[in-house]
């Protein structure tokens, strides 16, 4: 935790004076310069909460309690999407409005997370600088690959702000309300990538590879059918959502594109961010990075831009739409087949590792035989 709070100040001690640089470089300028340099003023010193939130949701999950953990990530979607009209519109803020939006739903997160590692789990102790000298090596041995992936993400998003930003201030405007729209109409999946790691790893302890299978199975349709209710609402309440934002114009028509093809495109981000879950927490997560570097670069880069050059900003929209199928489902193909390379290893070893006094076996078997008396 305590190594999560210096990374994130860190970085946004050395984002914030290359914030001028750095918004020219992704294409900003005029209005959109102005408007980014202020946001983000407001919201990166609020990193290193949204750095201690995540930690406090990691430990919840450590301690098995996916729920209070679901409710970390949840609590602040519900409250930005609370706090995003009322800041906007009724106080008049603007997108300032939704950057302080963003600052007090991280509070809340954190908050959140310290009554259950806490209160409930009493998890948390006092840092020190020996502990945390002799834990860095070896968090950092398996948050380095975790670390990669995440930055994946980011940078395709740089890459197709800068895309988008050809098309003037309009179209950036529209990927701003987009980008608020995300969170909240599919939250779910990030909470989902929460919960099922764990599940999946205590799982493979036990050895029980079908109930790995199983729900790995159950997450991908449960992503699925989150996002097909999601797509439909957003796609049903298009007008609504344009007309709550007040976008006019070439910022409008983009934003009720998207929330037509939203649909279709998290279809198949919802695979990969489940495989993804079952990469990190069995002991693949070079393929989480593998795949999450390919749907950014060779999934969103080329195709985005060729979009952009023939079917404008909505080509671009198409473009990296089109980049997630493959890797989606080339990610879960691997997500099955890593566990089935999972349970060969298990089953090689297990003549060596058996002996007659002990054995492992299934709690359904162990209560029929106490049952019958054996």
């Amino acid at each position: 935790m305590t190594l999560m709070a210096i990374a994130a100040i860190a970085l946004t001690a050395i984002a914030l004076p290359c914030l001028p640089w750095l918004l020219r470089l992704l294409g900003a300028h005029d209005e959109s310069y102005r408007v980014a340099l202020s946001f983000l003023w407001i919201v990166l010193p609020s990193n290193v909460l949204m750095a201690v939130g995540m930690g406090l949701s990691g430990v919840l999950r450590a301690v098995g309690d996916a729920r209070r953990a679901m409710f970390v990530t949840l609590g602040g979607g519900i409250v930005t999407a609370g706090l995003d009209p009322l800041l906007i519109f009724w106080a008049g803020l603007g997108p300032d409005g939704a950057a302080w939006a963003i600052v007090v739903s991280r509070v809340i997160i954190v908050a959140t997370g310290l009554y259950g590692a806490i209160r409930v789990h009493d998890m948390i102790a006092r840092p020190s600088l020996a502990g945390l000298r002799q834990d860095t090596g070896r968090a950092m041995t398996i948050a380095g690959p975790a670390i990669l992936t995440n930055l994946s993400n980011p940078i395709a998003n740089a890459v197709f702000a800068s895309i988008f930003s050809r098309f003037r201030d309009g179209a950036v405007a529209a990927l701003a309300i987009m980008d608020r729209l995300v969170p909240v109409a599919f939250g779910v999946l990030f909470a989902l990538t929460g919960a099922v790691g764990p599940i999946l790893a205590q799982n493979w302890g036990a050895g029980r590879f079908d109930r790995m299978r199983g729900g790995l199975t159950a997450s991908a349709v449960f992503a699925i059918g989150c996002v097909v209710v999601s797509g439909l609402a957003l796609a049903l309440a298009r007008g609504p959502i344009v007309a709550a934002f007040g976008a006019t114009g070439l910022t409008a028509e983009l934003v009720m594109f998207f929330c037509l093809v939203a649909g279709p495109m998290w279809l198949f981000v919802g695979l990969l961010f489940v495989a993804n879950a079952a990469f990190n927490n069995l002991g693949m997560p070079f393929l989480s990075t593998l795949f999450s570097w390919g749907r950014a670069t060779l999934g969103t880069m080329p195709l985005a831009w060729l979009g952009a050059q023939y079917g404008g900003p909505k080509g671009a929209l198409v473009g990296s739409a089109i980049g997630a199928v493959a890797f989606g489902i080339l990610a879960l193909v691997f997500a099955y087949r890593g566990i089935a390379r999972l349970e060969r290893e298990a089953t090689g070893r297990a003549p060596l590792a058996s002996t007659p006094d002990a054995a492992i076996v299934p709690v359904d078997a162990a209560t029929d035989r106490a049952a019958a008396g054996g």
